[in-house]
């Protein structure tokens, strides 16, 4: 079993505990707007009365559409406090993406923003599904989202089909048997095994897969992760995870929750102004993908900006000089993913590790366990022998909606998650994605490997490989680069440098230098693999012919 909180591991627990251990500190922060344990309890308290109110009830499936910030969270805990599930809605989503989750989701009632920024989700919801236009009060009744029942909008426009969050409001005090003690009752029947949350993540070569995951999956991985990375109630963590993805909202948002520390968020990132964002509130710990943490770390302000409050995370050259790693690549990674809440292995990220360890991806959590087993015919494989690797533990999802189990889970009940390694010395060596290998001259190579170098260059902000197919060689491989702002570097240049570090069979034929903004990308931001090979294979066909 893995390390749990003293009490049931539900959302409504885990708020009441926070509230008496932390009271009126400040757990979310966006811009101006502040919201504490207290006043959290307080505001998705009159929310879950007034969704009750209005028919939502345990096992009702709630869309939830808002940016990172006190909306999204009061939505979440009043959805989950009432034995509902919520579906966090990327709010990238476009009209096909919104119509198919919208149906595959089974969701009867949506809250969500008006806008943000230049979407406008009104619009966008009219033309997901057709006939909502034409509509004229609730409930519902749409062929395109057939369970879809209400629509509630935080905003100031207006439409026929929707109501307003203020309806929600109204509906809570004009229905006075729906009080405090009538929720505490509703709560009490919402168990740690309940369904929680349905996260949608974009495959790259399909339809999103929809992962199930329950109360405590969520809260006792949360738990975990806050021990792991020792927080402590003055932590301020500054992240652009979206909530809407498992990083956010368990690794960031529910894990600083069990520690009573406050999570800093802003509406979009921009390196100049996250900066003084930072410099601001104060922020003790960063949370971010690596393209972000380089953007900050070349922008001018960077160094004029006073971090020294910093005492962890991935700004390493923001750190106090006794605080920063030596060699970063001398310390341990994780590796994690949806289906497991966030990292399914873990190790101390400050503590060194010996050259034989190097590049390893740290040991099992308490309470999962792996397997690694030949991608074609499932056996399992002894220590230092590559496969797929498998997992299963309490951490793990209930299942992928409206798939079977066996379809999903093996004999073992072990997940097999598509990701490719092996164990050594009681550590996991991840190699990449089954998918992404590239077979070249009789070789493998591991896109990661050159990608790794890759985000060492000074100039580059993102870099990626895929194989192209070549006659003589299986594939080749290719790059595709995106360098900051003001940089410049040459393909014979970024080469030379490559040949330094990697193998002759590993460094790239076709480099291709693209614009920011340009790489395509799946619904959850992650670049599309197939896609850029596609676009790269083109290029190069009309560089041929």
């Amino acid at each position: 079993m893995s390390p749990a909180p003293d009490y049931p591991p539900t959302l409504s627990n885990l708020l009441e505990r926070g509230l008496e251990k932390f009271g009126e500190r400040e757990i979310v922060v966006l811009d101006e707007r502040r919201e504490t344990y207290g006043s959290l309890e307080r505001s998705s308290s009159l929310l879950a009365r007034g969704l009750l109110a209005a028919g939502v009830g345990k096992g009702s499936r709630v869309g939830i559409l808002f940016p990172n910030g006190p909306d999204w969270v009061r939505a979440f805990f009043a959805v989950a406090r009432i034995g509902a599930i919520a579906v966090p809605l990327n709010t990238f989503c476009k009209a096909r993406e919104l119509a198919w989750i919208l149906k595959h989701a089974d969701i009867d009632t949506l809250l969500l923003c008006d806008r943000l920024r230049t979407n406008d989700y009104l619009e966008r919801l009219e033309q997901a599904v057709p006939g909502l236009a034409q509509q004229h009060g609730q409930p519902l009744l749409l062929p395109g989202a057939p369970h879809l029942r209400r629509i509630f909008v935080w905003g100031d426009r207006n439409r026929p089909w929707m109501r307003s969050s203020g309806d929600l409001e109204a509906l809570a005090a004009a229905s006075p048997g729906i009080d405090a003690a009538f929720l505490r009752e509703v709560e009490r029947t919402v168990t740690p095994s309940d369904p929680l949350v349905i996260v949608y993540t974009s495959g790259s070569t399909a339809d999103p897969k929809a992962v199930l995951h329950a109360h405590a999956a969520l809260v006792r991985h949360a738990y975990q992760m806050a021990q792991a990375r020792e927080l402590v109630p003055d932590d301020r963590i500054w992240t652009p995870m979206p909530l809407f993805w498992m990083g956010g909202v368990c690794f960031g948002l529910l894990a600083a929750m069990h520690s009573g520390a406050c999570t800093v968020f802003e509406e979009e990132f921009e390196a100049g102004r996250t900066l003084a964002l930072l410099e601001r509130e104060r922020t003790t710990l960063s949370l971010g993908w690596p393209h972000y943490v380089k953007a900050l770390q070349e922008h001018p302000d960077f160094t004029q900006r006073d971090l020294s409050s910093m005492r962890r995370g991935q700004t390493r050259d923001a750190l106090r000089p006794e605080a920063r790693p030596r060699d970063p690549e001398l310390y341990p990674n994780t590796l994690g993913m949806t289906e497991t809440c966030g990292p399914h292995t873990w190790e101390d990220m400050s503590v060194e590790l010996p050259e034989e360890l190097r590049g390893s991806f740290g040991i099992p959590l308490e309470g999962i366990d792996h397997k690694i087993v030949d991608p074609k015919t499932g056996v399992t494989l002894p220590p230092g022998e590559y496969g797929e690797i498998c997992v299963r533990g309490f951490s793990l999802m209930l299942g992928l909606y409206k798939q079977e189990r066996e379809d999903v889970f093996d004999r073992d009940g072990f997940y097999h998650t598509g990701d490719s390694g092996y164990f050594q010395h009681g550590r996991l060596f991840f190699k990449g994605r089954l998918g992404e290998m590239i077979k070249t001259g009789g070789a493998n190579v591991a896109p990661r490997e050159i990608e790794v170098v890759l985000a060492e260059q000074p100039e580059i902000l993102e870099g990626y490989v895929v194989g192209l197919p070549d006659a003589a060689r299986g594939e080749t491989v290719a790059v595709a680069v995106v360098l900051l702002p003001g940089h410049e570097l040459t393909a014979e240049s970024l080469t030379a440098r490559l040949k330094i570090q990697l193998s002759a069979f590993k460094l790239p034929r076709h480099i291709r230098f693209l614009a920011e903004g340009s790489l395509p990308r799946t619904g959850s931001g992650k670049v599309d693999k197939p896609r850029l090979k596609t676009l790269l294979l083109q290029e190069l066909e009309k560089a041929v012919g």
